[in-house]
């Protein structure tokens, strides 16, 4: 009885570390489609609809979309910098810091 407890010890303590090594690269191919997807889409803030600029960044909904239309045409419908967002009602410097990289004009 001693023995087939032994030898079942023994056999799982060699399968354990394999176990661990199989996750690990299971882990590590899982994470590398994802870095390949993570493409940023830029979104000309000078041009995009409110709908088009809601759909493509990250965290801002379709009110704050419609503010920033709006606010494009009461400046004459270009913006000169990306920092008048500052201007737009719900963007402040966290949020702008956020979609920055997202923002083309």
């Amino acid at each position: 009885m001693k023995q087939a407890i032994a030898a079942c010890l023994i056999a799982l303590s060699a399968t354990l570390p394999m176990t661990a090594v199989q996750a690990a690269d299971a882990k590590a191919t899982a994470k590398e489609p994802a870095k390949a997807e993570q493409t940023v889409t830029k979104v000309n803030i000078n041009t995009a609809d409110a709908q088009t600029i809601a759909d493509n960044i990250k965290g801002l909904g379709l009110k704050k979309a419609q503010r920033i239309v709006e606010y494009r045409d009461q400046i004459g419908g270009k913006f000169e910098s990306l920092d008048q967002l500052l201007e737009v009602k719900g963007i402040g410097e966290k949020t702008l810091a956020k979609m920055r990289q997202q923002l083309t004009l």
